[in-house]
């Protein structure tokens, strides 16, 4: 009976590094990544505003907050985007933009084609992963 509790406890202890090495946000600061990958001006301005709500809430020195595009989604980032107006706003207000160069390789868009200021990640999908692990939280609107 003893073994069997025993055995059930090491895999818990086999993970505990994993759980010990993500990244904590600073004391009071919450970090939040949206995604959109859907070529939807609505959904665009969906995450904008709700990147702007977050922001009013919390107050913008409390939070980080990054928008990736990729899929159908990078085209709302390009220059002649239909939110052009509200990625303005957002990279005015410190809300990170970032488009997937993956993306932009598969459809032949370049860098020149995208909107002014914002930043590239080579898989959104994987920077997503990535900040999951270091405690950013995922909001797909």
């Amino acid at each position: 009976m003893k073994r069997r509790s025993l055995f059930a406890f090491v895999p818990l202890l086999a993970a505990a590094p994993a759980f010990a090495q993500q990244k904590k946000p600073a004391a009071g600061k919450q970090r939040v990544i949206f995604q959109v990958s859907d070529n939807d001006p609505g959904k665009w301005q969906l995450a904008l505003n709700n990147a702007q709500n977050v922001q009013k809430d919390l107050g913008a020195q409390n939070v980080e907050i990054e928008i990736i595009a990729y899929g159908p989604g990078l085209n709302m980032l390009k220059a002649e985007s239909k939110v052009a107006g509200g990625l303005a706003g957002a990279l005015d207000n410190n809300v990170g933009l970032i488009a997937c160069e993956n993306t932009m390789q598969n459809t032949k868009v370049a860098r020149d084609d995208m909107y002014g200021g914002i930043a590239y990640v080579m898989a959104g999908v994987t920077h997503i992963m990535k900040r999951q692990q270091e405690g950013w939280s995922y909001i797909r609107p």
